[in-house]
């Protein structure tokens, strides 16, 4: 029986490049190709895959978000995470919300291949460079200069941005860069304080002294 699988990201050519990469694969077969979470919310349950591969970074729903709801509604779904975010707050947090494995897009077709068969066989699967990392002890509390410094001028900005309660929408208009550009920022800033949210990103930088 063949494998059914499934991938959302935002990017056609990645789309693309992975069914281009597969498709020869006898044991493999495509279901759907999702382009945001809502297309991905709407068509799962009738393209029925076993493995959904999934970006973390997507226009209307971050992939942290959305692989929770997923496999609220469907526990036998198996998600691997397939992104360019290596830092480990997120891995962390997909695999806190269930998730079954994590990828970075420099994965090759052998590791791809290996990482859908060992979920399904119902154990975890996560890259050689993202396990080291998992591994490594954690660094003392930075202080408040290190996260200062940690923040690029753009992220700062759309800090101000944040701490004024606009939306993503009007962060685009004001810094004229795109929405997505506006969530990436926002998830990069998540990271780098440790928060969950719009909310504790503003609590964490009050009380470091970013704002």
């Amino acid at each position: 029986m063949k494998i059914k699988v499934a991938i959302t990201d935002d990017h056609e050519m990645v789309l693309q490049g992975i069914v281009s990469m597969l498709e020869s694969t006898s044991e493999l077969e495509f279901v759907g190709t999702y382009k945001n979470a809502n297309e991905t919310l709407s068509n799962i349950e009738h393209d029925n895959p076993d493995i959904l591969l999934l970006d973390i970074n997507l226009p209307d729903i971050n992939g942290i978000d959305l692989s929770k709801q997923l496999l609220k509604r469907h526990e036998e779904l198996k998600i691997i995470a397939l992104t360019n975010f290596e830092d480990i707050s997120f891995v962390r947090r997909m695999f806190k919300n269930g998730i079954h494995g994590y990828l970075l897009k420099n994965t090759d077709k052998l590791e791809l291949i290996n990482a859908m068969k060992t979920v399904l066989s119902g154990e975890l699967f996560v890259q050689k460079d993202i396990q080291r990392k998992l591994l490594m002890p954690s660094t003392k509390k930075r202080t408040n200069n290190d996260l200062k410094t940690n923040l690029t001028r753009r992220e700062q900005d759309v800090l101000v941005a944040i701490s004024e309660e606009l939306t993503t929408q009007e962060i685009s208009e004001k810094l004229f860069i795109s929405p997505k550009t506006v969530e990436t920022h926002r998830m990069n800033i998540m990271s780098k304080l440790g928060a969950k949210n719009s909310v504790g990103i503003i609590k964490i930088a009050m009380e470091s002294g970013l704002l």
